[in-house]
């Protein structure tokens, strides 16, 4: 039946008038990932059984309570990817690295509870760089995920494995994490939606951290509807992480059903387009920013601190919180043995500890959190004049596999469009808008913190008069 092409809208839709079960929905995902997972591995755990389990058991409500399971649970019988990094209860969680290849936590990650209570079926979980360390899905200690576009490329990183599971319909949704590209980068890449929330947006609690002051967990979806539906979910506060935000959560459906660009002001940053970017990428940008031009909103062209500068930021910001964090990795209380770290994780480990020494902390972690105060302004004053700001999610289409051992930064160059963003908290959304050498390209809406409601509605405006978000690879 091809149930697994359908979007989370769709399936909703479906379910609710019985066209169709969740064993049916569960299983045409299933069998999307036995017929083309060897070639794209995209999973690294499959969670059949329990997912059949599950399905059957929602079938069995919803038969007992009709439609009104809907009502309290949005995503009822849809059929989740997980990354890697996110505790699963009872579900090998890895990370992607072999310290942890026998951790099953005793705990749900705040996020996958909340997407369970709301019904959702977890499927299984997705490859990623290790410790979401990369940006092309290579540093996994298992194996390269594929981008299901051209086997000979990379989907992007590092959640590499949820970007092609979705594009390549295996799931109607997955989670990713972004630290400093790590969602938006894999979107761009594969062609698909990918959802950096405001920092705090999202509970962090129960997700492996990598720097914890810019790790935002965020949805990967097949369109902008389904990101805020998602979205809507894996809101809110929570008391197991002081980090999270206390505002309420808006309705992020809302924006996507009635956002109007007209009057709406978009700034363009020099800087962002005079960086070294692909003449294909750019052209594919600027033909959609003249969508947008043609929907109502205003292009502003306005200047943001250059995002070369945030390359250093990010590296010294995110060594240092690395060697704190995986500090806690030490093979006593689980999971194995630190010699057990990829080359990655202890290259990082070293940058971080050393960044962090006496000495070197004033030159080095101290100044760079005075340049992250000067990124922040940057975006602060910008917004004073635009509501939201445009740019290519990444400096170029899909690389070849192999391509990152070229480079020692290779992750952070990659990155250079997102890292500001990041550095600053501030929400940015990444969806196809082109494709280029017969590889999709990303543009991504950046706006003000706890803004994500008009971004998403100004994509949903352009995703109305354009079908690139439909397109999908020949499998």
């Amino acid at each position: 039946m091809n149930l697994n092409k359908l979007t989370i809208n769709e399936a909703l839709r479906g379910l609710k008038k019985g066209d169709f079960t969740v064993v049916d929905l569960v299983t045409d995902c299933l069998t999307q990932i036995e017929n083309h997972d060897k070639k794209i591995k995209a999973f690294i755990t499959v969670t059949k059984e329990a997912a059949l389990k599950r399905a059957v058991e929602l079938d069995t409500e919803l038969k007992s309570r009709g439609n009104e399971v809907f009502s309290d649970k949005p995503l009822f019988g849809i059929p989740y990817a997980a990354k890697d990094n996110y505790s699963t209860k009872g579900i090998l969680t890895t990370a992607s690295s072999k310290i942890l290849d026998n951790y099953y936590p005793p705990f749900d990650a705040t996020a996958i509870k909340k997407l369970n209570d709301a019904g959702a079926v977890l499927i299984g979980k997705t490859n990623m760089d290790a410790f979401a360390h990369g940006s092309s899905t290579e540093t996994s200690d298992f194996f390269t995920t594929k981008n299901p576009w051209n086997t000979k490329k990379v989907p992007g990183g590092s959640s590499g494995g949820s970007a092609a599971a979705v594009l390549a319909d295996m799931c109607l949704f997955a989670t990713g994490s972004e630290t400093g590209g790590s969602t938006r980068g894999p979107a761009s890449w594969s062609g698909v939606v990918g959802v950096k929330p405001s920092y705090g947006r999202v509970s962090r609690y129960g997700i492996v951290a990598m720097a914890s002051s810019t790790d935002s967990p965020g949805p990967i979806t097949k369109n902008i509807l389904d990101s805020a539906i998602v979205l809507n979910v894996m809101s809110g506060k929570d008391p197991l992480d002081a980090t999270s935000n206390p505002l309420g959560v808006p309705d992020f459906t809302e924006g996507v059903r009635s956002y109007s660009l007209k009057g709406v002001k978009i700034g363009k940053p020099k800087s962002y387009f005079d960086a070294d970017l692909e003449k294909g990428t750019k052209e594919k940008v600027e033909e959609a920013i003249e969508v947008f031009k043609s929907l109502g909103a205003e292009i502003v062209e306005i200047d943001l601190l250059d995002p070369k500068y945030a390359i250093a930021v990010y590296t010294i910001l995110q060594r240092s919180e690395v060697s704190s964090n995986l500090a806690r990795l030490t093979g006593v209380r689980y999971g194995n043995t630190r010699d057990t770290f990829g080359f990655e994780a202890k290259k990082r480990i070293m940058l971080g500890t050393y960044a962090l020494s006496s000495g070197y902390y004033d030159a080095y972690y101290s100044k760079a959190q005075k340049v992250r105060t000067l990124i922040i302004d940057s975006f602060n004053k910008a917004f004073e004049k635009v509501d939201l700001i445009v740019a290519p999610s990444m400096p170029c289409v899909a690389l070849d596999v192999g391509e990152s051992d070229k480079s020692p930064m290779f992750g952070e160059i990659m990155d250079m469009l997102n890292e500001p963003s990041c550095i600053s908290g501030n929400p940015g959304i990444s969806i196809p808008c082109g494709f280029y050498n017969k590889l999709p390209v990303g543009l991504q809406l950046i706006g003000k913190m706890n803004d994500e409601s008009s971004i998403f509605g100004a994509l949903a405006r352009f995703e109305e008069v354009t079908d690139y978000h439909k397109q999908r690879p020949e499998l």
